[in-house]
């Protein structure tokens, strides 16, 4: 899989405080590649320079094989967390003339904009004012004027901010279907669950620096613990905790469940899961087997506070 954006060893600073420290990343191209750290980490810093709203003091950044130029901005659709249309426009008006900001012609902007108002259910607003609009909506007219380009990457910093759970639901799948037909995204947000859902690769920065990137199925492989979450129904509590202890490290867990079954944490150490659930079958019904897998969440936090 060829490269999308390579951003190489990128350095930012505004005056004495570092806001990039040398950072470098690959964005895949088709992937859906997921830019997170906590607030004041330089995403937004990187985003910027990406877009070419603000240079780097240093580094290099190409966009699909070729060093990033200014014309790239029509290959490029960027919605920003803090919203940027003009409030007293009509929604038709200032569509229109962002999108041929974007090198549209007037007549192929028309067509774009009657395609997604018609698909996202919005024909109505045309002639509305943005400030009569709720944030919900003006999202989606946010959302529309950056996508209508067809670009080749769309970069979204939390895109979801804002909607209601459906709206939300619709521009996720918005998003996976414009990824199926060939655009890359980067997806910068707080909402871990939209990060398992919806990423395939993932960078974390913290601090102006980078300290994770790669397949979000690598990085998960990085934090396993070798633990299972077990569910199990037994009349011997004790044998059964004194068999494990004998081989394995445990603890008390709690997961769903519709029984009340005994509920475990249990590290292997150098044993094998059937070492482990043949220990279990002998000792009572087994319920709930499952590796537990670190979650984006689990990732960001032990990464962040370590």
């Amino acid at each position: 899989m060829s490269n999308i954006l390579e951003v190489k060893n990128v350095i930012k600073q505004y005056g004495d405080y570092t806001a990039l420290n040398n950072v470098s990343l690959t964005i895949p191209k088709g992937s859906i590649y997921g830019l997170l750290g906590p607030n004041g980490a330089g995403k937004t810093s990187l985003i910027r320079i990406i877009n070419q709203i603000t240079l780097p003091d240093s580094g290099t950044i190409t966009l699909d094989g070729e060093n990033l130029k200014p014309e790239d901005v029509q290959y490029i659709g960027y919605m920003p967390e803090e919203r940027g249309l003009y409030k007293s426009m009509k929604v038709g008006e200032q569509c229109l003339y962002l999108a041929q900001l974007k090198g549209l012609s007037k007549q192929d902007a028309k067509t774009q904009l009657d395609y997604w108002f018609d698909r996202l259910e919005i024909q109505g607003w045309w002639n509305k004012k943005i400030q009569e609009l709720s944030k919900g909506m003006a999202q989606k007219i946010q959302f529309v004027v950056t996508v209508l380009h067809k670009p080749k990457l769309l970069i979204l910093d939390e895109p979801f901010s804002g909607f209601d759970p459906v709206n939300a639901n619709l521009i996720k799948d918005e998003i996976i279907e414009l990824n199926k037909k060939g655009t890359s995204v980067i997806f910068s947000t707080h909402r871990m669950e939209s990060v398992e859902e919806m990423c395939d690769h993932i960078a974390l920065i913290h601090k102006s620096n980078k300290l994770i990137e790669g397949k979000l199925t690598d990085v998960k492989k990085q934090f396993r613990t070798n633990s299972y979450e077990v569910g199990i129904l037994t009349d011997n509590i004790e044998g059964l905790m004194y068999d494990l202890s004998q081989k394995f490290t445990l603890s008390q867990t709690n997961f769903k469940s519709l029984n009340d079954e005994l509920k475990l944490e249990i590290n292997l150490g150098t044993a094998t899961p059937n070492e482990l659930l043949n220990t279990l079958i002998q000792r009572g019904q087994v319920t709930h087997f499952m590796e537990k897998i670190p979650s984006v969440n689990d990732i960001f936090i032990k990464t962040v506070t370590e």
